[in-house]
């Protein structure tokens, strides 16, 4: 780790997931902080192999990650293409070291470094959570699945403030709660913009397509937790991710649409006042405080301009046509392997939603269904990462057999 002339070292980060949007903002946060931050090592899936062989020479990254392990041979061949389009003389370019398969990302997780940011997308991210946390390393969260189906398991690898939260939500709350202690707090209020749906009944949801789902109107996210948003399983993920993150009962965390996307979230204390973290919808405000924790990096995104009228709205959430977020307090409730079937199960309907096979409303539909059926093979305290894994192949497998049975959402 090498030093600056200011009193704060520069940190030294493992990015994973580096192609996706989370990690695409996260390396302009540190491009425009080079003081602050260096990228020691990335990992992506291997889908875009010249965009990584770019973040891997911009960057200088000393070892890549490919998860599919099929793609290792495309990214070398990508960085020889770019190494030679930047006018590097053959041999005059020191490639990084490249590693492959699904594996190699979690190795990278325990790489040498300060901080690492897993930003991969969906459940494949919980080796990667696990191993940064017990190489010791800061781990800045935005694979929120990871911490949702491994849950207990997460937590008793993890040491007080290892983990510091990089979804928008989760990072409001954590700035918040600095205003009072624990036993201050009367409850955390979780936002949610309502997503491309909001006000929609549920009958008037039964003809959604992908294409509507993914047009998502304040937030430019991928395609998983775009759909999410428009079901609101991304919220129902959330409300869990906050009791697991902070210790607050279910019962004292509320979700509420706000469709500016400008209040990210707040905490109620035992006095009656409410603090709010505002700002933009710009998701490289809280990946700069996750790099940084607990230091803030100055301009790390545009601030609000009070000097223009603006309105903020609240409205309490439809648990008639949006269930996710009620469905998951039943299953946060009941802990152990339950979140992780919840987890798994959406996202198996995601993609057969994605496909065509799967109707809009067949989606929150199918993961209740699993979720009903799931029972827990011990103490929901004793949870294993066998359990997890058991878990999640057996509920991604049944929510594709009830999705191709056709499963639709009442009206």
């Amino acid at each position: 780790m090498t030093h600056n002339d200011n009193a704060r070292p520069r940190k030294d980060v493992v990015l994973l997931g580096s192609t996706g949007s989370i990690g695409t903002q996260a390396l302009d946060v540190i491009a425009r902080n080079p003081e602050a931050f260096r990228v020691t090592a990335l990992a992506a899936g291997g889908g875009r192999p010249r965009l990584l062989a770019q973040q891997a020479i911009d960057t200088g990254a000393e070892v890549v990650a490919v998860a599919a392990a099929s793609a290792v041979q495309d990214v070398q061949l990508a960085l020889y293409a770019e190494a030679k389009r930047r006018g590097y003389e053959t041999g005059a370019y020191r490639m990084p070291k490249l590693l492959g398969g699904p594996e190699s990302v979690a190795e990278l997780a325990a790489w040498p470094s300060d901080v690492v940011l897993n930003a991969i997308d969906g459940a494949i991210g919980l080796a990667s959570t696990l191993a940064a946390l017990d190489a010791g390393r800061t781990l800045a969260l935005a694979n929120k699945e990871s911490l949702i189906m491994g849950g207990p398991l997460v937590k008793r690898r993890a040491a007080p403030g290892q983990i510091v939260p990089v979804d928008s939500e989760h990072s409001a709350l954590a700035q918040c709660l600095r205003g009072g202690r624990h036993e201050e707090v009367r409850r955390l209020v979780v936002t949610a913009s309502g997503g491309p749906f909001r006000g929609h009944t549920r009958a008037e949801l039964t003809e959604v397509t992908p294409e509507q789902a993914l047009a998502h109107p304040t937030w430019s996210m991928g395609p998983l937790v775009t759909i999410n948003s428009a079901t609101l399983v991304n919220k129902g993920l959330e409300v869990i991710e906050a009791h697991l993150l902070f210790d607050i009962p279910f019962d004292r965390i509320d979700a509420v649409v706000h469709p500016q996307s400008i209040v990210h979230s707040m905490v109620e204390f035992t006095d009656g006042a409410t603090l709010a973290q505002a700002s933009p919808p710009d998701m490289r405000l809280p990946i700069a405080l996750g790099l940084a924790w607990p230091d803030r990096v100055p301009d790390a995104a545009p601030a609000l301009d009070f000097r223009t009228a603006a309105s903020w709205t609240f409205e309490p959430l439809d648990d008639t046509a949006f269930p996710a977020v009620a469905l998951a307090r039943e299953v946060g409730a009941r802990g152990g392997t339950a979140p992780a079937a919840y987890n798994a199960a959406n996202e198996a309907c995601v993609a057969a939603f994605r496909a065509g096979t799967l109707p809009f409303l067949g989606i929150v539909d199918t993961v209740a269904a699993v979720v009903a059926e799931h029972t827990e093979a011990g103490r929901p305290e004793d949870v294993t990462i066998d359990d997890v894994r058991a878990t999640d192949a057996w509920a991604r497998a049944r929510a594709a057999e009830l999705a191709g049975a056709g499963l639709r959402g009442d009206v």
